[in-house]
């Protein structure tokens, strides 16, 4: 019996130094790397902040024995070699050489436009060659350039990337292909209105000919709620609704509301859009005294009740927009046109627009920004 037990804990040893023997092993032939040879440009980490995040993602991955950042400038400046301007693939690779490592990884992070290219060069010492490269456009979100370099290196060494984290920092303006998606672009809307014909009349005229006296053109103030619900390629269809208020500087609050069915297309994001318009104005029955016969003038504005004459009044009574009269609800029907203007999630948009009403024609531009804000799939 003890010469059993004494056998299985031999066997039991052995399994332990064969596995420790083995993982020292593997642990041993790791191949070892350095960063080396990283130069940024137009961006917010200098070359020394980018070597440490680009050090430090490689570590993650566990692929290769990094060379301490501190033994790589000792054994530099030991040979004259200057880490800040060793950027070229000769040099590089001497330094390589001199570090005793089997591979070099070089970077470069440079903002172009609205983009960050990040390129990463995996060089293998013994053959002196570019073994993979890897070159990648980013949106330009300088804070998450730590984030840019863990999807580049991943994407170097043939590893898994994160999808959703390469749709935010790359596709972030093409990630729906399918109605059932959508997108949230919300945000202000500010800009001015001009007002023609014969509402421009009424609202320069003084009040107590039922005027509003007040400017023609408005200041107008309101939010956008903007829901894009499909998307293929370079052609977008989106739905808004904008509540606003005009004529502050008049000292009046003249509140509205606009629902648009729009489309944006092409990669420039140029931008159609209508639909009907809601405001509520003040209108009064009234007539013009065509004839002169209340004796103030020709063509006068009245209210109905104002005839005072025995004889019955011989005006058409119609509706018209008057300050003393009752709240009604005028409608139109807005088209506008314009562009959105992108900087990494921030939109832009431009419009020009124009709304037709019987009462007279609104003209104006607005502008104002919004956050892109995926969804969740239905």
């Amino acid at each position: 019996m003890k010469t059993i037990k004494l056998s299985l804990r031999k066997i039991m040893l052995l399994a332990f130094s064969v596995m420790f023997y083995f993982s020292y092993s593997q642990s041993g032939t790791q191949p070892s790397a350095a960063v080396l040879g990283v130069d940024s440009k137009g961006v917010i980490n200098d070359a020394e902040s980018i070597s440490f995040m680009l050090k430090l993602e490689v570590e993650k991955t566990n692929t290769y024995i990094i060379m301490d950042k501190y033994d790589i400038a000792d054994v530099l400046k030991k040979n004259s070699v200057d880490i800040k301007t060793c950027l070229s693939k000769t040099c590089v690779v001497e330094a390589g050489k001199m570090l005793n490592v089997d591979k070099v990884i070089t970077a470069s992070v440079e903002r172009f436009g609205e983009k960050i290219i990040i390129t990463l060069k995996l060089i293998d010492i013994k053959s002196e060659k570019v073994e993979k490269q890897d070159v990648t456009e980013y949106i330009n979100l300088q804070a998450e350039i730590q984030k840019m370099l863990r999807l580049s290196v991943h994407k170097l060494l043939n590893l898994q990337v994160d999808q959703s984290l390469a749709n935010q920092l790359i596709n972030y303006d093409t990630p729906i292909e399918s109605p059932q998606n959508m997108v949230k672009l919300d945000g202000p809307r500010m800009g001015a209105s001009l007002t023609t014909g014969d509402a421009a009349k009424v609202m320069k005229a003084p009040k107590d000919k039922g005027g509003y006296d007040m400017y023609p053109v408005n200041f107008i103030l309101g939010w956008q709620f903007e829901k894009q619900y499909i998307s293929a390629g370079n052609f977008k269809a989106l739905v808004e609704f904008i509540p606003a208020i005009g004529a502050l500087e008049s000292g009046r609050i003249i509140p509205n509301a606009t629902f648009l069915n729009g489309f944006r297309f092409g990669k420039g994001n140029w931008e159609i859009g209508f639909g009907p318009n809601f405001k509520i104005v003040r209108k009064a029955d009234g007539f013009f005294d065509v004839n002169n016969e209340l004796g103030k003038g020709k063509d006068e504005w009245y209210l109905e009740e104002y005839w005072n004459l025995p004889k019955k009044n011989p005006y058409t009574i119609e509706s018209r927009l008057d300050s003393r009269g009752y709240l009604a609800l005028s409608t139109g029907l807005f088209i506008g046109v314009g562009r959105t203007f992108k900087s990494g999630y921030l939109n832009i948009p431009v419009n020009l627009y124009v709304i037709p009403r019987k009462e007279g024609t609104i003209a104006g531009f607005s502008f104002g920004f919004n956050i892109y804000k995926k969804q969740k799939s239905r």
